[in-house]
């Protein structure tokens, strides 16, 4: 039986029963990468993470192992407040899969670690820059106690990488300033004039993430909610 004194070892073993070689190339259409994948869906893993419940250590050694199962067992059971600046590094060493580091992304925010933003924004690597803007859209979300101002403090950022037109970087920096844009009215004004200034620029992926955003900040649905 899974529970909190279960190993990786038996985790792995129990993911391993759960494999299917179908769900893995249906998985490889949406680009997510399953070289090292059982096919198991993210609510199957989300079940066993429930049972397995929280440990840090067990979620670093489940890391190690290069499973896509393991590697997000391992996010779905690290402690937050235990995660330290530098293993996040060391995991965003490892991405390269958008799923994988949008999962990462929530357990950074969880943890506080919006210090990294800066520094994986500037990262050339595509997965760890996607990051960046993973964590800003999940702050802007489910951060309910952040201040406004530090909510808008990442526009400049978002507007500095508009022009990366790696698919999986600038579908993360659009989904980034909508995200800000829905927050509430006071962020909606200056994420809507970032999309409109970048909907004018003459770098197509700039204007491509702008004109986007302008769609979804303009919807009358909106624009009544935030109200």
């Amino acid at each position: 039986m899974i529970g909190r004194s279960s190993d990786p070892a038996e985790l792995i073993a129990h993911l391993e029963t759960l494999s299917s070689e179908e769900n893995a190339a249906g998985m490889a259409r949406f680009g997510i990468v399953t070289d090292r994948a059982l096919g198991i869906s993210n609510a199957d893993i989300r079940a066993v993470a429930r049972l397995a419940k929280r440990n840090h250590l067990r979620a670093m050694q489940l890391w190690r192992s290069n499973i896509r199962e393991a590697r997000l067992l391992a996010l779905y059971t690290a402690e937050p407040k235990r995660l330290t600046p530098e293993e996040a590094r060391n995991w965003a060493h490892d991405f390269d899969s958008w799923e994988v580091v949008d999962c990462a992304a929530d357990l950074f925010v969880e943890a506080g670690l919006d210090e990294l933003i800066p520094e994986f924004a500037a990262d050339e690597r595509e997965f760890v820059r996607r990051a960046a803007f993973a964590m800003i859209a999940g702050a802007a979300v489910h951060r309910k106690g952040a201040t406004d101002t530090a909510i808008l403090s990442w526009l400049p950022v978002i507007e500095a990488h508009s022009g990366d037109s790696r698919n999986f970087v600038r579908k993360a920096v659009n989904w980034a300033l909508r995200s800000i844009g829905k927050r509430n009215r006071a962020c909606h004004g200056p994420a809507l004039g970032l999309a409109k200034l970048l909907a004018e620029r003459p770098d197509k992926t700039a204007r491509w993430i702008g004109r986007d955003a302008v769609r979804e900040l303009s919807g009358e649905r909106l624009l009544a909610r935030l109200k």
